[in-house]
Order: structure tokens, then C-alpha cells, then sequence
């Protein structure tokens, strides 16, 4: 599980974080999106694959301007 706050002002950032998702969508099984504020979003995404391909997603997404608060949970099988 993987979860970002992000604020949906920033230029671009939430298209940017859609299209990411997009990408990776062979390790992606389901995202839900939270207003919290004004200014501030909360996505919380359930991942599944391998730890390499999840991390590559969740480094993408992390990084990018304007996402904070991230935070990843894995769950070995």
C-alpha cells in the first residue's frame, strides 16, 4: 500500500500523477482519492508485483514537486 498527499494547485501535478499511474499499470489494483482540504489531496494505491516494479512506481511518484507525506507499506507473500 502506498500513500501520498499532494496539493492539486501545483502545476500539472495531479495530470502528471494520473499519467504515472497509467504507466504503471501492471502493478497498480486500485487507487482511492480523498479530498482533504482547499488545497490538499490524499491518494492511498494498492500495489501488487514485484518489489523492484513497486518501488519504481512509488518512486515516481514520490518524487515528483508538490507530493508529500508519502509513505509506503509492502506486505511480503
Amino acid at each position: 500500500m502506498f500513500s501520498y498527499v499532494y496539493n492539486h494547485h501545483e502545476r500539472q501535478l495531479a495530470s502528471r500523477v494520473n499519467q504515472l499511474q497509467y504507466d504503471h499499470h501492471d502493478v497498480i489494483i486500485t487507487a482511492q482519492h480523498v479530498h482533504l482540504d482547499h488545497d490538499n489531496c490524499m491518494e492511498t494505491v494498492i500495489l501488487k508485483g514485484k518489489i523492484a516494479e513497486v518501488e519504481e512506481c512509488v518512486n515516481a511518484i514520490s518524487s515528483q514537486t508538490g507530493v508529500t507525506h508519502a509513505k509506503v507499506h509492502i506486505i511480503p507473500r
